[in-house]
């Protein structure tokens, strides 16, 4: 019986301490969940507030490179439209004096060609005047028809004859042989005679008209 009643308190001796010890175990479960609780939750660091704020350095440092870039290309544009510009206008300007040396030298080339037909044509005049009281009307047909064909030819270069007999005697046009004495008084500085025809090619005198003024 002893033995009996020695093996149910061994027994209960250990079903208490395993009861203790489960409960030693869930008293230390709670404490720690309460503790846990209790704590404050510690917030976990912002990882992403520092990539962000990189990020937006970065893409603030691109933009400003990139900006620079673009001034640095408006700058050179701005040059070399500027250099463009110089060079087209001195372009024009080389073009517009070769055509106006052209044309000078066309004009001159041509200028001393009619001025080395000039006296042909006043040895035409001459002649005609001469046949004027002459009974050869061949011969003052054929020298009044040279004479109009070379003409008509030169007025198409641009030739015209100074209209000078009668008008008021003009610098411009005129050069004065010599004065003498007027028939009428309406003739006085004006042309009475003329010595020379004088000649106009394209507006611009190649040869005054000699005349003789009215005193």
């Amino acid at each position: 019986m002893a033995e009996v009643l020695e093996y149910i308190c061994a027994d209960f001796n250990r079903s208490a301490l395993n009861y203790l010890g489960i409960m030693d175990k869930k008293d230390t479960t709670i404490e720690e969940k309460k503790t846990a609780e209790q704590q404050p939750v510690k917030e976990q660091p912002a990882k992403e507030e520092p990539v962000k704020e990189q990020d937006k350095k970065e893409k603030k440092k691109k933009v400003e490179e990139l900006s620079k870039e673009i001034e640095a290309l408006k700058a050179s544009n701005e040059k070399e439209k500027e250099s463009y510009l110089r060079l087209y206008a001195e372009f024009e300007t080389f073009r517009r004096r070769t055509a106006e040396e052209k044309l000078a030298l066309v004009a001159s080339a041509a200028s001393d060609t009619i001025c080395g037909l000039l006296p042909v044509l006043d040895d035409c005049e001459r002649a005609m005047t001469m046949l004027a009281s002459s009974s050869d009307e061949a011969a003052k047909e054929g020298t009044a028809l040279i004479y109009n064909k070379l003409m008509d030819y030169l007025k198409t270069r641009g030739l015209a004859v100074i209209d000078a007999k009668g008008k008021e005697f003009d610098t411009d046009y005129h050069e004065a042989v010599t004065r003498f004495p007027a028939p009428s008084a309406d003739l006085q500085g004006k042309v009475v005679d003329v010595i020379q025809t004088g000649y106009t090619l394209n507006g611009k005198v190649i040869r005054f008209a000699k005349v003789v003024v009215g005193a």
